[in-house]
């Protein structure tokens, strides 16, 4: 889209946990020339895609990519990687329809859900691993429809410790965490660690991306019925080559490019402290008005944070509101949530000074 015909349109700035803001340049880096999935061109594009790709996920493993959202791997993975009972960890609406995910594939399994809004804790997790039988954990990182941030690093260790830990393959849905939270896929010796390219990569939808350890490639050669799609072998083979089984989402893949030379310039620990920041400031405006918060401390995402209602504002006005002012939140999500809570995403390519603008905004709407 052309600048004119870009400025034209109104611009809603996006304070939403996804799709986030995209920067105009990042739109504009779409636009190059189509090039064929098995020309040169892009064989070098995703050349030199996975290398940055490998910086953010902290891996020396190939990163699958697919022209899908992040819920086609939550299928991918329990397809090729889950035989025999699968716990599924629910602490929110997304780790729970990753249990529907697992449940819809056939999969045997057992859940292990909190308090919507509380973390999952190490102790949890082991409690129920303890009589051995499990080959497969889902867990959310980031949940992003109740603000919560997972232990995930301590959670894998007392995985690793669980009767037959070894041979249990990780499972790790980091959709709205990857680039704004740190997760240490080989450090924390996780075998599946996913996400959306819609969250806090700040790109355009479309796009997800997947690290895959050698125990969980090992074990998806051992299962039948991987799929189509999703098969990890076919993906990694064509991966190796630089290619995706199935034509990709090219003009995305100029898109994330662009993005991840962004990323590395700025560096991911930066990168990290900028979204904690912003975390703080959102935290600190939200109790200053006298708003709760969902999570409990210790445990708050520095991605999204989910705001308790305890005001009883009208959510759905104050985004009419902040809609004429250019601008919009997210409501509470899902049945339990919706009205009752509201999130403020800070994540992607969001600075202080944008956190402001919006606190601003909401001030007004709140002084009516």
């Amino acid at each position: 889209m052309s600048d004119s015909n870009r400025n034209s349109k109104k611009h809603i700035k996006l304070y939403i946990p996804g799709p986030t803001e995209v920067r105009p340049e990042i739109l504009d880096a779409q636009t190059e020339w189509m090039v064929g999935h098995r020309m040169p061109e892009c064989v070098d594009l995703i050349g030199r895609i996975q290398p940055k790709l490998q910086k953010v996920f902290f891996t020396n493993r190939r990163v699958l990519i697919s022209a899908s959202s992040g819920t086609g791997f939550w299928e991918g993975a329990v397809r090729n990687c889950a035989d025999q009972k699968v716990l599924n960890c629910v602490n929110g609406a997304f780790s729970d329809r990753w249990r529907e995910v697992t449940e819809a594939n056939g999969k045997d399994n057992e859940v292990l859900e909190v308090a919507w809004g509380q973390p999952i804790l190490p102790e949890m997790v082991a409690e129920r691993l303890a009589n051995g039988g499990f080959n497969a954990v889902t867990v959310v990182h980031n949940e992003t429809s109740a603000g919560v941030e997972n232990p995930i690093k301590e959670i894998a260790q007392v995985i690793r410790n669980a009767p037959g830990g070894d041979d249990i393959i990780i499972m790790v849905d980091t959709v709205s965490g990857l680039s704004g939270a740190p997760l240490d896929f080989d450090g924390w010796d996780l075998d599946i660690a996913l996400t959306s390219s819609q969250k806090a990569f700040a790109l355009p939808a479309g796009l997800a991306f997947c690290a895959v350890s050698e125990r969980a490639m090992e074990k998806a050669k051992t299962v039948k019925n991987r799929g189509y799609y999703f098969d990890f072998i076919t993906l990694d083979k064509y991966m190796a080559k630089n290619q995706t089984p199935a034509t990709p989402a090219v003009s995305l893949l100029f898109a994330l490019d662009r993005q991840l030379d962004d990323m590395m310039a700025e560096g991911m620990e930066a990168r990290f402290a900028r979204h904690m920041a912003m975390r703080d400031m959102t935290i600190k405006w939200a109790t200053n008005h006298g708003f709760e918060l969902l999570a409990p401390e210790g445990y708050r995402s520095p991605t999204v944070t989910c705001v308790s209602n305890n005001l009883g504002i009208d959510v759905p006005a104050l985004n009419k509101f902040l809609r004429e002012r250019g601008m919009i939140l997210s409501n509470g999500y899902g049945s339990r949530l919706k009205n009752v809570t509201f999130r403020i995403a800070h994540m992607g390519d969001m600075v202080p000074a944008d956190m402001e603008e919006l606190f601003s905004n909401v001030d007004d709407f709140l002084a009516q």
